[in-house]
């Protein structure tokens, strides 16, 4: 056989003289030759052959054309995966049977429907356009692709279809339905046309939508549509209909482009980042989006860090994140609604609240939430501006009954106002909300000093003296017990008679153990 006068020329070869060689001869190598290649590299004598993959690509070429039986192996195996629903796995199988056999026009359709199950309209109109080059008679075929072309408002496309398959079938009941949508839809689109220049864009996304009925599969229609939802500033639903055109449409950079945007501005921060990495994904060199990349991603830092420091109570960290975000971002109103809630809860956080109702304004400005309504009320709360904490929590239980926490909120304020009129302990020691223990010992002893009544002569100011003298001992006895300090910032006295709760017995001299005779008549140490 030649392939043995070729084995004993070759032995004395290097490897590379061997290579070349094959590579010079191939087309003159039989299939017998190519076992003998398949022998030679088994035994470890081109181990080291650079040209291995063309080498073992030619013996292919040299043995010839898959067989019928395997193109018929993988029709029975994708017919079994379409049936079971695993969509790619017979996708997979029928395209090894077209390269098997690229002529077969019934292994198009085959492969088209598994792409029309997938929902890829384009490569089934690429298969049903070949099944009917190679055969133009396939009724099923026109009628399968005239029906595909509808569904994307290729109407004058679709209509050769359906008048080729009734020239054939004339009663064909499919192709007439099909048919008779077709008039009635366009002159539908060309009053989308006048709605549209009208302005009246409400009417006109109805009208749309009466068309997308017929055609769901046309991207432009949904680019239309979430246009008018646009002018209306119905962001959640032109988001839903350009999230479609992404899948209706490969490597639809424009629509990802567009998706970012729009979560951008209903402040949907993370949700656009990632819409604009799946349109850089595609383009990496896409102008529009990486600039607009960079911009969300520095402001997704931004607000991540704010809200984690809120949240670890470091509000000087909170602050200065959320601030520059409104310096990064002038113009989106939702994206400012974000930083300017964060700056209000830690504005509040931080005992500041000039700033804290200012910025608490701002955000409400831009959007009445419930929450907000909250968070400017704890900031009136913290100013002990009490009616208009009250205000702002009915606001936010007008917007949502089921809040607990504005129903809590509510109640706490309106204790804390009924307080006001009567002691509050703060007050009384001169200390804010937020001080510590050590704080508030500190100056009930400086207070206890000053008003100790032995400082005063007899007459109306020991006995003025006395009564204060008495509530900054009772200040101290709640504000340095943690129950009764809880007790008392939720809006109820624990010292109240008429409360109940108040422990009996209260000494507000229990606290000095160097007086001796009238509790009035003793001078002290403080240390």
């Amino acid at each position: 056989m030649q392939y043995l006068k070729y084995s004993r020329s070759w032995a004395p070869m290097t490897e590379n003289q061997f290579c070349w060689t094959i590579l010079d001869q191939s087309c003159g190598t039989t299939i017998a030759m190519a076992a003998w290649l398949n022998s030679f590299v088994l035994s470890g004598a081109m181990y080291h052959c650079g040209l291995l993959l063309v080498l073992l690509d030619l013996s292919l070429d040299v043995v010839g054309s898959v067989s019928q039986l395997e193109i018929d192996r993988h029709l029975e195996l994708g017919r079994e995966f379409l049936v079971n629903g695993q969509l790619q796995d017979a996708l997979s199988h029928y395209h090894a049977a077209v390269e098997g056999d690229p002529n077969n026009y019934l292994t198009y359709y085959k492969r088209g429907a598994v792409y029309l199950a997938l929902g890829k309209a384009k490569f089934t109109i690429l298969d049903l356009d070949k099944v009917l080059e190679l055969k133009p008679d396939f009724t099923s075929a026109r009628l399968q692709r005239g029906t595909v072309l509808l569904k994307q408002a290729q109407f004058d496309k679709a209509e050769a279809d359906f008048r080729d398959v009734l020239a054939v079938e004339p009663h064909n009941t499919d192709a007439l339905n099909a048919l008779y949508k077709i008039a009635p839809t366009q002159e539908d689109l060309l009053m989308v046309d006048r709605l549209m220049r009208d302005g009246d864009y409400v009417a006109a996304a109805q009208q749309i939508s009466r068309i997308i009925e017929v055609c769901p599969w046309s991207a432009e229609l949904r680019e239309r549509r979430a246009e008018c939802y646009e002018a209306f500033e119905d962001y959640v639903s032109a988001i839903s209909d350009v999230r479609s055109t992404t899948k209706l449409q490969s490597d639809n950079t424009q629509g990802f482009f567009k998706l970012a945007n729009l979560h951008y501005r209903v402040g949907q921060v993370e949700e656009s980042l990632k819409e604009i990495r799946e349109c850089l994904k595609l383009d990496p060199e896409h102008s529009k989006c990486f600039a607009f990349y960079k911009k969300v991603k520095e402001v997704a830092k931004l607000l991540t860090n704010a809200e984690e420091s809120k949240n670890s109570s470091d509000y000087d960290k909170c602050i200065d994140p959320a601030q520059r975000v409104l310096k990064l971002e002038p113009n989106v109103a939702n994206v400012q609604f974000i930083a300017h809630q964060l700056l209000c809860k830690c504005y509040t956080s931080k005992s500041e609240v000039s700033q804290a109702l200012k910025s608490c304004q701002e955000a409400l400005k831009i959007r009445k939430e419930a929450a907000v309504y909250c968070d400017r009320a704890e900031a009136y709360l913290a100013a002990e501006m009490f009616d208009d904490a009250i205000r702002d929590f009915k606001e936010a239980l007008e917007i949502d009954m089921s809040l607990q926490r504005a129903r809590q909120g509510l109640l706490k304020a309106q204790q804390r106002q009924k307080l006001s009129e009567s002691r509050d302990y703060y007050k009384i020691l001169g200390v804010p909300r937020t001080a510590s223990k050590r704080d508030i010992i500190k100056a009930y002893r400086k207070a206890a000093q000053k008003w100790h009544p032995d400082n005063f002569q007899e007459g109306e100011e020991k006995k003025r003296a006395e009564k204060r003298f008495i509530d900054i001992a009772a200040a101290k006895e709640v504000l340095t017990d943690d129950e009764k300090r809880a007790k008392f910032d939720q809006g109820e006295d624990p010292l109240d008679p008429e409360s109940g709760k108040h422990q009996q017995g209260f000494n507000p001299f229990q606290e000095f153990h160097h007086f001796h005779g009238s509790p009035f008549q003793f001078k002290f140490h403080f240390n």
